[in-house]
């Protein structure tokens, strides 16, 4: 049995898809990108992006009553492998004083709204 999850701490999503879904004792986001929802903004610059789209992130979990110590495995998907350190510092800080999850980071032609950064999570229910 699989549940949809919704939040607006968190951007709607914009396609035939759920923010996340509850499943077989886990919990599956769907890729956050780095858009504010209250303002719909993109910030600048990778690290300011990393940061927002981990707050997503963050916003789900919290929906769902779960911690970032919940998450098990990551996607971190790049517009660029150059911004790999900028944004490692900043997924360094977001899940400091948790054991910092799986992760697969990979380099993609292009995101949603031309964004530099989109992050999906796995986490344990």
């Amino acid at each position: 049995m699989k549940q949809a999850l919704h939040t607006d701490n968190a951007p709607a999503a914009i396609g035939p898809y759920s923010q996340a879904v509850r499943a077989g004792g886990f919990l599956y986001t769907s890729g956050q990108i780095p858009v504010n929802p209250v303002t719909g903004e993109v910030p600048d610059g990778i690290e300011a992006q990393a940061r927002q789209a981990l707050e997503n992130i963050r916003a789900i979990l919290v929906r769902a009553g779960l911690e970032k110590g919940a998450v098990v495995k990551t996607t971190v998907f790049l517009q660029n492998m150059e911004h790999f350190s900028a944004m490692n510092r900043v997924y360094a800080e977001f899940f400091e004083g948790t054991a910092y999850p799986a992760r697969s980071a990979v380099q993609v032609a292009r995101l949603p709204k031309d964004v530099l950064v989109e992050i999906e999570a796995i986490a344990l229910l």
